[in-house]
């Protein structure tokens, strides 16, 4: 089991604590509010310094150990977003930019989650690979990306028309959220650990405190819409419990196929039932202004993030090792 120094730590850490201190002040009517020029600056940064930081761990590892890794971890970054924009879409009837950011959310990871993960694996004797940090970083970007363009309906048949989908592809790719992301992971690349070393005094040091004001700002943003629960809460807790045993399970399966061990199929399994509430609401704010905080948020950070730290990362040990021993 997790230590209750590890539980405590997470659930008690400043960037939690924000979000809640933020739906507070919605709840309270207070008169607290970030500008939006503000907050689309915190925005912009948190998805730079995630590409950066990302690029560079992929740069450091070499493409024949990870290019089965590399195939299951798009795979399921495919089939994540689809299963949830599905599920939200078609079972709880939400509405499509709704929809779409959930599936963004879990499609794309938890970084505290799966650090977490990599303690609780080396607490029970095994080790993950370091190349399982790199995975994380490709984890990041395609299921949001996935998610924006069933958001625009790319994938419907009346929609795909040559220069309509052109347009639609390049809208999304060119986007602000996504082509920062991808314009980190680029630069950190090319640059390597030398070059992301040069910018650590503002990318690297600053980030958690100015991840700290980002939630504060996005609960503020999902306090004014609790409201809004009460037609989609049962649905919601639900969804947030469900959906990461489902592709926490279906994860398992793949890493046992490409014959990942039992400390990175448990590693791959939490980092696939995870979902993010730092690059996804990043990207979701910018690209789905319309979609609501309350939904997305609630659902990501006060329900599924607690959960797996709790409950779902031993959960998807013991699945992993009964899979792997039939």
């Amino acid at each position: 089991m997790l230590s209750s120094e590890i539980l405590t730590a997470n659930l008690l850490s400043p960037v939690v604590l924000a979000f809640c201190l933020g739906i507070f002040a919605a709840v309270v009517k207070s008169d607290l509010k970030f500008p939006e020029s503000f907050f689309a600056g915190l925005s912009a940064y948190l998805l730079l310094a995630i590409g950066l930081k990302g690029g560079v761990a992929l740069g450091e590892i070499p493409i024949k150990t990870i290019i089965f890794p590399v195939v299951a971890t798009l795979s399921v970054s495919i089939i994540t977003p689809y299963i949830a924009f599905f599920l939200c879409r078609y079972i709880g009837k939400l509405k499509l930019d709704d929809a779409a950011a959930m599936a963004a959310h879990y499609g794309s990871v938890s970084i505290v989650t799966f650090i977490t993960t990599r303690v609780f694996v080396e607490s029970v004797g095994l080790k993950s690979d370091d190349y399982m940090t790199g995975l994380v970083a490709i984890m990041e970007v395609p299921g949001i990306v996935f998610a924006l363009l069933l958001a625009q309906g790319v994938f419907r048949a009346k929609t795909v028309k040559g220069i309509d989908l052109f347009e639609r592809l390049r809208g999304i790719f060119l986007s602000k959220s996504i082509y920062l992301l991808w314009g980190g992971l680029l630069i950190g690349i090319l640059t390597g650990p030398g070059g992301l070393e040069k910018v650590s005094g503002f990318f690297i040091d600053p980030f958690y405190g100015i991840l700290v004001l980002f939630m504060l700002e996005m609960g503020l943003m999902a306090g004014s819409r609790l409201h809004e629960l009460q037609r989609t809460g049962p649905f919601l807790i639900g969804f947030a419990l469900g959906m990461p045993l489902l592709t926490g399970a279906i994860a398992i399966v793949i890493a046992k196929l490409i014959g990942f061990s039992v400390a990175n199929a448990v590693v791959f399994a939490t980092m696939t039932a995870s979902a993010s509430y730092i690059a996804a609401p990043a990207a979701v704010r910018v690209a789905l202004p319309f979609a609501n905080p309350s939904f997305y948020l609630t659902s990501s950070l006060a329900i599924t993030f607690p959960f797996n730290l709790t409950i779902g990362i031993p959960t998807y040990y013991l699945l992993t090792k009964w899979w792997y021993s039939l």
